[in-house]
């Protein structure tokens, strides 16, 4: 049985990629802020092992806990998915350092604690994928999010030096970069920095937001070897061309 760690799988993204992964037969090592036991309720029905740790995957020594966790329960990881990450939208010239750093401190330093800590075992495996949810933001500039876009740009940059340099072990690491995804975080985000569906469904070529299920795939297909096993260092943006499509507005519109 292949094993997987999910970051952040209590909600949204990472929940849906815990149910997708434990259908395709993925043993599970949970970890979020919170319980994700809903989660693993909503798993059960497919049989396979899959245990929660809640903790803060900032903070070196929980990291430290739950991966010796996983090697005890399992003996190996196959997959480190790190989906967890938080969003903060504020104009530059308003954001503290402890703001900016908290930021950094989620998206970027845990990803990086956590491929360090999980890649040691796949690297004497011999065998592994590491998948970092970045995001558009890390591939374009976007407005008031200037800790938001810094740390995803680092995760997209961290994920191309892990592939460089354990790609000839056996090790491969990719990014994938969502747009706008209809989850809770996007519900919170609307309800405090003043955007609406419209203006994301009238920007996107596609004319909708990503659904947790759109990401979920590219992650599983960019986890499994069999499908995806010479592709390494690549940021996947999963946007519905988004970040490709330079037309204005009404000439947007326009082609609907």
């Amino acid at each position: 049985m292949r094993i997987a760690v999910i970051t952040g799988a209590a909600q949204g993204i990472g929940r849906r990629t815990a149910e997708l992964f434990a259908a395709n037969g993925y043993g599970l090592a949970l970890i979020d802020l919170q319980s994700s036991s809903e989660t693993l309720h909503s798993i059960a029905q497919h049989n396979v092992e899959a245990f929660d740790f809640t903790g803060d995957i900032s903070d070196e020594s929980c990291v430290s806990t739950f991966v010796s966790e996983v090697k005890s329960r399992y003996g190996r990881a196959d997959v480190l998915v790190n989906n967890a990450g938080i969003s903060f939208i504020a104009p530059a010239e308003t954001v503290t350092g402890a703001a900016f750093r908290r930021v950094l401190d989620v998206n970027l330093l845990a990803p990086f604690l956590l491929a360090r800590d999980f890649g040691v075992m796949m690297l004497e495996q011999g065998e592994g994928s590491i998948v970092n949810v970045a995001s558009i933001a890390g591939l374009v500039g976007i407005g008031d999010r200037s800790a938001y876009n810094a740390s995803k740009h680092g995760l997209i940059g961290l994920t191309r030096t892990l592939a460089a340099e354990w790609g000839g072990r056996g090790v491969r690491a990719n990014a994938v970069c969502p747009g706008w995804v209809k989850t809770e975080m996007d519900v919170a985000d609307q309800a405090t920095s003043g955007y609406n569906d419209q203006d994301i469904e009238d920007r996107n070529p596609m004319g909708r937001f990503a659904s947790p299920d759109d990401i979920a795939n590219a992650i599983l297909f960019l986890a499994d070897p069999a499908k995806s096993g010479f592709i390494n260092g690549q940021s996947l943006a999963v946007d519905g061309g988004w970040i490709t499509d330079g037309s204005w507005q009404t000439l947007r519109l326009r082609h609907r």
